[in-house]
């Protein structure tokens, strides 16, 4: 059975994909995990990946990382 990401279910793959960014992130930046975590729901990036219709729930946490890094300040 296949299911098709939705706006109702797109919550659900989210917390895995911004768990490893956010381990990325502490590490690079030397902050917190805890810190890691609010400065990326905070983003722009999160806010993207939110909407289903930006397809940016595809890419892994790398790629994530990477368009959080460049758009991050």
């Amino acid at each position: 059975m296949t299911r098709e990401i939705t706006d109702k279910n797109l919550y659900l793959i989210l917390p895995g994909k911004v768990s490893k960014m956010a381990v990325m992130y502490a590490a690079d930046a030397g902050i917190s995990i805890t810190e890691a975590l609010i400065r990326i729901y905070k983003s722009t990036t999160y806010r993207e990946l939110e909407t289903e219709n930006s397809k940016l729930w595809h890419y892994g946490p790398v790629a994530l990382y990477q368009m959080f890094r460049e758009n991050y300040q």
